[in-house]
């Protein structure tokens, strides 16, 4: 039968996926633009014949490139099918049947479903009205998850706050950063500093790499944990394609900047628009902007664009509630945003919608 905790959980609420294409889709912080030319080249060359073989259980080629890119080790990388197994196996190998997970709140919602998918406790710290944040006195846990920067707030954690935590924390620190590419500065340097022996930073290649498609994520840190990682991980969790698909992305890191580039001037130009509509707009280190619409009733402003094919992302809740979290499209889609957005004021937008 199934496992009581299991009954009494409730999962992960991923982004609407909407099957209308006339939808202008900004609710999951999806790269707007296709991924490098030579990831349509390596789908198009690839033998067909080899999948029949096993892939590499332990990725060397692909760990090769990443070890290249961040100046560490081979055995400091760890590939996952998607950053979230990742998350999960680090539950399972760094915290005890009686421990606990960390996270901030508002954050990543997936941190607290995977503690109680593990059956352990979660200890939120709860963020400042700012979003800021301070760590209570004695606060420990096994795990600590950090989004940096983070979601949906899109703010970016101090990295030298984030390194003093790191030093002073007895458990495990996975620093998060699914939108590093898209933030000023990063905490890799974290991960990779001679004598670090608790802190992981986990990498992505499903928003700057234009790949959520499929499921490529990477965490770098001492070797110890990362042997953690392979001892309890599937046989063969990553299928032959996506490596080769992987490898493809990593070697043109030009193109990937080149579009993150991009999100970040229309970022930029979006959140001066939505200010100058007197929309508070938190300063954004990310792909998308998490802002609070006049007089704060984000809910309406989200049914209102909903109804007009416009998808973003609400989050009820007492910190969140007055906030949408909009995905950085294309600059005709924040465009038609803002036009959206402007009728949308030209009416009496809390009036009751028919």
């Amino acid at each position: 039968m199934i496992c009581k905790h299991v009954e009494a959980l409730v999962g992960y609420t991923p982004g609407e996926q909407p099957r209308d294409s006339t939808v202008i889709k900004l609710n999951t912080n999806e790269n707007p633009y296709p991924p490098s030319p030579r990831v349509a080249e390596c789908v198009a060359s690839f033998n067909t014949e080899k999948l029949r073989l096993y892939p590499d259980p332990v990725f060397l080629e692909v760990r090769e490139r990443i070890a290249q890119i961040h100046g560490c080790s081979v055995t400091q990388v760890f590939v996952g099918n998607g950053s979230d197994e990742i998350l999960a196996l680090c539950t399972r190998a760094f915290v005890e049947n009686n421990g606990s997970v960390g996270c901030f709140d508002p954050s990543y919602s997936l941190y607290r479903v995977l503690a109680e998918i593990r059956g352990v406790s979660c200890k939120p710290v709860q963020l400042k009205p700012d979003f800021t944040w301070n760590m209570p006195a004695e606060y420990a846990a096994d795990l600590f998850f950090m989004t940096n920067p983070n979601a949906p707030t899109s703010m970016l954690h101090d990295p030298a706050q984030v390194a003093n935590f790191c030093l002073s924390f007895d458990g495990v620190v996975l620093v998060d950063e699914a939108y590093g590419d898209f933030a000023d500065q990063n905490c890799m340097d974290l991960a990779v500093a001679a004598g670090n022996r608790n802190t992981l930073v986990m990498r992505t290649l499903s928003k700057s790499f234009s790949l959520a498609g499929i499921r490529f994520g990477y965490v770098i840190g001492p070797e110890g944990l990362i042997a953690a990682l392979y001892k309890i991980k599937d046989s063969y969790n990553m299928d032959m394609l996506t490596l080769k698909i992987g490898l493809a992305a990593l070697n043109d890191l030009e193109y990937m900047q080149r579009n993150v580039s991009r999100i970040k001037a229309s970022r930029a130009e979006m959140t001066a628009a939505l200010r100058a509509r007197g929309w508070k707009v938190c300063d954004s280190q990310t792909n998308f902007l998490f802002a609070r619409p006049p007089e704060g009733k984000a809910q309406v402003v989200f049914d209102y664009l909903k109804q007009n094919k416009i998808f973003v992302r609400y989050f009820p809740g007492p910190m969140t509630g007055e906030y949408l979290r909009i995905t950085i499209g294309t600059e005709e889609q924040c465009a038609a945003l803002l036009v959206a957005l402007g009728l949308c004021f030209e009416i009496d937008i809390y009036a009751p919608l028919t």
